[in-house]
């Protein structure tokens, strides 16, 4: 990491900077489980979903990351785990998907929830959203689903309320989760603090020193879990962004970054 890439990072405890994160990790890798969020984390956001691209090498870089963590290493996302697995194919890391809704293990076997009849009503209602509000893009997750207003911000009261009543018809066991311009239907028996947890109950992340990733709301989760371990939080975004994180990298380059200084100096 050169040292202007250093200098982009805020650090609310300065007692223990970046560089000195990447040596520890280089030198003694059993010691920490690393998590990353996908969208706006490891990855740039764009207009779309469908529009987020994995930059090339960086699908190697963290096979080579996990590979030096003895597999402890895995990714937590609101996306669904079958759209996780098309960014990274043919390689199938332990994901948890839709903020810990399903969430596959190390050896592959994959733990999900179903979803109600009356959450399946309410999604085709919703996938017919886009004819009154032109722009917004709704998100079929499978077990949830997302109105994305991105492109059109002026829409957000609009699509508020539309998921307010959607919310409302569901019933029980569902939640409303709020992202960047994205509102998000989803199970409420999981969150991304939660998928960390049962990840940390197992090998071979047990007993390790947990280090997570994210950039939205929905990382605020992960982040609450691995403070109270004594773990390390990391918020990517700029430095009037409001979380718990108690550090800080600009952007997903600085993420691939440290994750490429981490292999590089590995095999040097």
């Amino acid at each position: 990491m050169t040292n202007a890439q250093t200098t982009e990072i805020s650090e609310p405890s300065p007692r223990e900077t970046i560089a000195n994160l990447i040596a520890s990790i280089v030198s003694e890798p059993e010691r920490y489980a690393l998590f990353f969020d996908i969208d706006g984390t490891l990855l740039d956001l764009a207009e779309t979903p469908d529009a987020i691209k994995v930059p090339e090498g960086l699908t190697d870089d963290l096979i080579a990351l996990s590979a030096h963590l003895n597999g402890a290493l895995a990714l937590v996302t609101g996306r669904a785990l079958s759209y996780a697995d098309t960014l990274f194919s043919p390689h199938r890391f332990p994901i948890a998907g839709l903020h810990g809704t399903e969430r596959r293990l190390l050896d592959g076997n994959i733990i999900r929830a179903e979803p109600t009849a009356e959450f399946l009503e309410v999604k085709q209602r919703l996938a017919t959203l886009p004819e009154s509000f032109p722009g917004v893009l709704v998100e079929d997750k499978g077990a949830a689903v997302a109105v994305h207003f991105r492109q059109v911000p002026e829409l957000a009261n609009h699509v508020g309320e539309a998921m307010r009543v959607a919310i409302a018809k569901v019933g029980a066991g569902y939640t409303l989760q709020h992202g960047k311009m994205v509102l998000e239907i989803r199970p409420d028996n999981a969150d991304k603090g939660g998928a960390l947890e049962a990840y940390l109950a197992e090998p071979p992340f047990a007993g390790r020193i947990p280090i997570a990733f994210g950039d939205d709301v929905t990382d605020e989760a992960m982040f609450k879990l691995v403070n109270a371990k004594g773990g390390k939080s990391i918020h990517i975004g700029a430095p009037t962004d409001s979380t718990i994180a108690r550090k800080r990298l600009s952007r997903p380059q600085a993420v691939r970054d440290m994750i490429a200084s981490i292999v590089r100096k590995r095999l040097y």
